[in-house]
């Protein structure tokens, strides 16, 4: 029953760990959600009257009734409206080709920049890095991003300048870093000064004043995956003192 899956949050779970649930209590997240209803988010699927893990990994809850397994999963497989950091591999007449860490390149227009049109064209090289959005993502077509919003605005996505670090972390650790008042992200912002750079397919950009500082903050950031949250505390105090 729902109670004995909230008795499992915070548990570990392995692919085919199962819960009873009547068929009634569970709906898709693209159902729309309603009162006393599960919703069965990332490494949880249905399973007939069961409720069963597909991946391993941490149960999470998130009130009223959203449950999913917190995994260190590294693959990203692409969904429409998430913002991801790419890198432009291949200029192909009109269209670029990024490589996001997916199976295959997605591809991105020229004309997908705020105030971008036929004689000004943004000016994007070979081996930029791009955050970008989905428009289009799914197992039939070719990947598509834009770097506009619904209203023809940047809204922080485009090329990067210059300088900055890119690194990879789990995705368990980017909904961590995206999450609503991130312990982490407020941790960071007690070190130093830094430009930060989520993307859902788990790379991290981060610019600070000096190299040694990025250098810094991309190793702390690296550490948090395999860290508690007392041990991530304790090691960003060192940090802070100067005894690193």
């Amino acid at each position: 029953m729902l109670s004995s899956l909230k008795d499992r949050v915070g548990a570990v779970l392995l692919p085919g760990d199962g819960f009873s649930l009547d068929t009634d209590d569970t709906i898709s997240l693209t159902e729309q959600a309603k009162p006393d209803k599960v919703l069965c988010g990332p490494g949880l699927r249905r399973s007939g009257a069961r409720l069963v893990a597909c991946k391993s990994g941490v149960l999470r809850h998130k009130l009223p009734n959203v449950f999913w397994v917190d995994s260190q999963q590294r693959r990203y497989v692409p969904a429409k409206g998430e913002t991801v950091i790419g890198i432009v591999m291949l200029k192909s007449g009109d269209v670029f080709k990024v490589d996001f860490g997916g199976s295959e390149q997605a591809s991105l227009s020229y004309l997908a920049f705020e105030g971008s049109t036929k004689r000004n064209r943004p000016n994007v090289q070979v081996g930029d890095l791009v955050f970008a959005q989905f428009t289009i993502a799914n197992k039939d077509m070719e990947p598509e991003l834009v770097c506009i919003d619904s209203s023809g605005r940047a809204n922080g996505m485009g090329v990067f300048g210059p300088g900055g670090l890119l690194f990879r972390v789990s995705l368990g650790l980017v909904r961590r870093l995206l999450a609503p008042h991130s312990d982490i992200r407020s941790d960071l912002d007690q070190l130093f000064p830094c430009e930060l750079v989520v993307g859902m397919n788990g790379r991290v950009w981060v610019k600070s004043s000096s190299i040694q500082q990025t250098l810094i903050l991309a190793n702390l950031l690296q550490s948090c995956d395999t860290m508690t949250a007392p041990q991530r505390q304790e090691l960003f105090k060192r940090v802070k003192q100067g005894a690193l």
